[in-house]
């Protein structure tokens, strides 16, 4: 499964993820600053999976239509420390998303 991780997730998350996903960042591919509309038809392309911290992503954008799953890590901070303890509960949502679905992670603390 390939993986997009958005600007506003930490990169060294990159590492918590399941072995058998292909993660990439934004920056990994020179995508930084690209607006979400079209980032999200760049990943579409390339990706199976988007992960976000961008909660309102959904009331933005239509992603009913798009080739590309999206889970949405809802947390008060994306500090390592506070992501890292959700990476099991991001991991099962990954492996479960839906193209042209949205899923919430949301931080229990």
């Amino acid at each position: 499964m390939r993986v997009l991780l958005d600007e506003n997730i930490n990169h060294t998350l990159k590492a918590s993820f399941d072995n058998d996903f292909d993660v990439t960042t934004v920056a990994d591919r020179g995508w930084q600053g690209t607006q979400n509309g079209a980032l999200l038809k760049l990943a579409a392309d390339e990706f199976d999976v988007f992960v976000t911290m961008d909660k309102n992503l959904q009331h933005q954008q239509n992603t009913q239509k798009l080739k590309l799953a999206i889970v949405v890590v809802r947390a008060y901070s994306n500090a390592y420390a506070v992501i890292v303890d959700m990476m099991p509960r991001v991991n099962k949502a990954v492996r479960h998303a839906q193209a042209g679905t949205i899923t919430q992670v949301t931080d229990t603390t």
